[in-house]
Parts: C-alpha cells; structure tokens; sequence
C-alpha cells in the first residue's frame, strides 16, 4: 500500500451554545492522508469509514460548555466525533489486518483516518449474516443503552407498566421492545401521529400518543396509566419527566438516557421539574447512566440481542444519509419531529 487519499472531515470551527450547530459552527474541510505503510505510527491503523453514526448527544459536545453529560468538549478546530464502522487498510498492529471490518465507538467523522489500536475497537464477525449498520443500532450504542436502562436499571417484571419517551427514536425503539419482551405492558410517546403508528405496528407497543396533539400531558397519563408507571424510561427530560412524577406508583424506575428537550438550551434557561418530591413519597429511583460505564456487560447485551435479532422478536427502523457532507442536516434533524429511528451515514454509495 503506497501513496496518498484526499479526505474531507467535520471540524468544529465555533461554539453553539443554544439552538443547533449551523455551517457557522461545524465546517467540512479535505487533508491529505499518507497510506504509506512508514507513514502509520506503531499500534495504529489506517480506516476508511464506511458508515457514520449520527446521536444527539453529539450535539452537546459542541456546547463549549461543561455541564449536563459532562463529555469532554470538542476543542475548536479539531474533528468531530461519533460512532463509526470502518474497513481497515493499512495496520501498525498485529491483531488487525487489512480488510477486516471494525466499529469504533469513538472516531472522527471522516472520509479516512488514522486510529490508535488501543481504544475500544471491535472487530465484526465477517460471518455475521447482519447488515453492518446493525452494529451501530440494534447491536450498537443505541442497542445497548436500552438494554441498560430496561434490563439492568428497569428490572422489569411481567405485567410492569412502562413508558417510553422519544418512543421512535434510535434508543426508544428498542426500550420499548425489549421491555415487551419481559412481558411489561409498554406505551410511548412520540412527535405526530405518523410515528404513534410505526411504533405500534413495527414495534410492539401496546399504546402510543403524540405529545403534541394530546399537550396536557397529565391527562394523558392519566388515561394511558391508569393504574400507575412502574418504569419510566426517560429520553426528554423537561415537562414530561414533571408529568410522570405525577404518575408514578411506589418503588418506580426511572433510568435516564437523555434529555433531548434539554439539549440546545443553556442549562440557566431549562425546564425545571417542581415535583422531585414525588420521588421522596414513593421511594421512586431515578437514576442516569453512561454506557461505557456498563461495558463489562456489552458480551451480556450483545448475545441476546443478536439472538433476539436472529429470531425476528426485534426490528429497527434506519434512516440513511449518503455522503459525508451530509452530517450537518442529519444532525439537525434528530431535533425536528419529522426524525424516527437510528441515523446513520453511508459515507459512500
């Protein structure tokens, strides 16, 4: 392998503290990539991103300020990052070799690009039958933070009462099936009547509403819940975790994936939740987690979810961008209620 690649790569060039990033902040620029084997440092890899996943949480590294998940922020002028499936083509590393097919938790978004080793890496079997943007979805990031919030947090028990926010989206999705898969009685919340129908046709969901139709959300708890939430799967934060804490029944879960509500505000200017003391009278557990913080159980999630894939009892929904130019609009529509299931980029077509 010899010569030289062209590769354009998103870069943060401002802050955007409120509203979501424009070509203001994240611009597209092309380096010149090396593929000369001297030219790869020892115990790194050379990749060529095949696909690119697109999360809401990448729009709080672009903040510029340290609060809320508490990420690292991007420094300004450097690549932006997010989860990737890429093919190897040029290895410093004798566990690697050229062609093998990794994902990356954790890697610039770019056409081509150079790779330590050492990070978190995993290899895709290439036996696998599964399409690779699986291992970005169902079996990746999103995947298994819903395993996390239902399986290990949730607890769930047969005939558990479970709602699920941002119920269409990339991790709600799965919430909601796997929570069916325990035998709970599952209902979601979703941005229009287009998606109430998806996630109760192509995932199971017993129920559903749109929150901006049914807008006072208490009634609507009322009437969906009307002996109580056992389990909150909380992707949204702001009115609809207030609404909920109206509604939950004694020894509640909340596990607390995100709150995407929240996300293009200063924290100064968010909704604020009046009834936390609803949580001291029912004993409620709400807690917030951070998948790398359960990666010891990924080989747990990752066997039964490839045997729930296999066996038809979970499906997801993929909408693709092509092109590496398109990061900046698929960014931006995770935040319009248009958006339903996993984002991903096909680099290339």
């Amino acid at each position: 392998m010899a010569g030289v690649v062209e590769s354009r790569e998103w870069h943060l060039a401002a802050y955007a503290p409120e509203g979501v990033p424009t070509s203001d902040h994240l611009k597209l620029r092309t380096v010149t990539l090396s593929l000369d084997a001297d030219s790869i440092p020892d115990h790194h890899l050379i990749v060529q991103n095949i696909f690119i996943s697109v999360d809401p949480y990448q729009r709080t590294l672009m903040s510029g300020l340290e609060d809320g998940l508490y990420f690292p922020q991007t420094k300004l002028n450097e690549v932006v990052r997010a989860s990737t499936i890429a093919r190897v083509i040029g290895s410093k590393d004798s566990s690697y070799r050229e062609g093998d097919i990794i994902l990356n938790p954790f890697g610039p978004i770019a056409e081509y690009c150079v790779i330590p080793s050492a990070l978190h890496l995993r290899k895709v079997d290439p036996a696998s039958e599964l399409p690779l943007q699986e291992y970005l979805s169902s079996l990746g990031l999103p995947g298994f933070a819903a395993w996390v919030g239902i399986e290990v947090l949730g607890d769930p028990k047969p005939g558990s009462n479970v709602f699920v926010s941002a119920a269409a989206g990339g991790v709600g999705m799965f919430a909601g099936q796997l929570a069916k898969l325990k035998g709970c009685r599952v209902i979601g919340s979703t941005g229009s009547d287009e998606k109430v129908k998806l996630i109760k046709e192509e995932f199971g969901y017993d129920d559903a509403f749109n929150y901006k139709t049914e807008t006072d959300l208490d009634a609507a708890l009322s009437k969906y819940f009307p002996n109580g939430i056992d389990i909150y799967f909380d992707n949204v934060g702001g009115e609809m975790l207030e609404a909920v804490l109206n509604h939950v029944n004694t020894h509640a879960r909340i596990p607390v994936c995100g709150m995407i509500s929240q996300y293009k505000k200063i924290w100064t200017e968010r909704q604020g939740v009046r009834n936390l003391l609803n949580m001291v009278g029912k004993e409620v557990r709400m807690e917030g987690f951070l998948v790398g913080s359960h990666l010891n159980r990924f080989g747990d999630f990752a066997k039964e979810m490839e045997s729930y894939i296999k066996e038809g009892k979970i499906s997801s929904k993929l909408k693709i961008y092509h092109g590496i130019e398109s990061y900046l609009e698929s960014l931006g529509s995770l935040f319009t209620s248009s958006n339903f299931g996993k984002v991903i980029i096909e680099v290339k077509k």
